[in-house]
């Protein structure tokens, strides 16, 4: 399962995180910071006469065959395995004979993921990505998952720790790790990501709520491209909203809306809402999404659950 990899096609970035503290506390993040393309390079080459196994010729990680290869990188080869064998079902996951038929995959993963997550914490001067591309076929959906090295100067893969398909959810958010630097609906929704929401960081909670709500809306509500002109409202509809509204979904998320009505900005009905997650233990709010609309019907569908007395809620911030 481990074998050195040839490329990745794709642009990383990557975001941090920022707190914005109030007794209904929200949790804010920042933009990505950085945009890097990536490029296809061999993985090997010849220098000095003698075949050399370049990963990584800026960080030294040069080598003179796969022994010792191998041998740098066994820590954390070891750590995925185990990680993989403590976590595999295989009464619902596919059997070692349907992996094999599977690793087809593996380039196309390689070269096209869906996700991109950095784990830069778990090995000392090491940074581990994973690669994930979502198979849709008329059977099932499942994923592929590729754990790789990826160069620091260039930002393609060189060196596979393992590959591997999946239907288990739950072997799939244990190798979902430490921080996502990339997601193909982004692209999608970038309309409507502000800096310092979770849409920003590709989190599948907002990027399902919005796009349930973007299925609800009416088609004459604001034009999803002028989203970004009142992101303005956004920091009032939070310090004092005219309503509050919590409610635990079907799946056991506490969402806490925020709602306002600008009567006074041009647009008849105006409201801004802001969706948010609420941790039960920390109290503390994710900033999951936020929008415009004129559309009181689909203001009416989030007063939903139990109604918050916005004169009840601090709007204090730390500093």
């Amino acid at each position: 399962m481990n074998k050195v990899a040839s490329k990745l096609n794709k642009t990383l970035s990557k975001a941090s995180k920022v707190k914005k503290n109030k007794q209904i506390k929200i949790k804010m993040r920042k933009a990505p910071t950085s945009h890097r393309k990536a490029k296809t390079h061999k993985a090997t080459k010849k220098m000095q006469e003698k075949e050399l196994i370049i990963i990584d010729e800026k960080q030294g990680l040069i080598f003179e065959n796969e022994k010792t290869m191998f041998g740098f990188f066994s820590e954390a080869i070891k750590d995925y395995e185990n990680k993989y064998q403590k976590q595999y079902r295989a009464d619902r996951d596919f059997s070692i004979t349907e992996q094999a038929e599977l690793e087809y995959l593996l380039e196309d993963t390689l070269d096209d993921p869906d996700e991109i997550w950095i784990n830069d914490v778990s090995f000392e001067d090491l940074k581990v990505h994973t690669l994930i591309k979502t198979i849709e076929t008329v059977q099932q959906t499942f994923y592929y998952v590729a754990v790789v090295y990826i160069n620091s100067e260039e930002n393609y893969p060189t060196f596979v720790f393992m590959h591997f398909p999946t239907k288990d959810v739950e072997m799939l958010e244990t190798f979902r790790e430490n921080e996502i630097v990339f997601h193909r609906k982004l692209e999608a929704i970038e309309f409507a990501a502000i800096d310092g929401d979770s849409l920003l960081e590709g989190d599948y909670l907002a990027i399902g709520l919005l796009e349930s709500m973007i299925k609800i809306r009416s088609e004459k509500d604001i034009a999803t491209d002028k989203f970004q002109d009142y992101a303005e409202l956004r920091e009032s509809a939070i310090d004092s909203p005219d309503e509050i509204w919590r409610k635990v979904d079907s799946t056991g998320h506490v969402l806490v809306t925020f709602i306002k009505e600008f009567p006074d900005n041009g647009v008849e009905d105006l409201h801004y809402l802001v969706v948010t997650e609420e941790d039960a233990e920390s109290q503390i709010n994710t900033l999951l999404f936020s929008f415009p609309t004129n559309d009181t019907t689909l203001v009416d569908r989030y007063r939903q659950g139990e109604n918050l007395e916005a004169d009840e809620v601090s709007t204090e911030s730390s500093h």
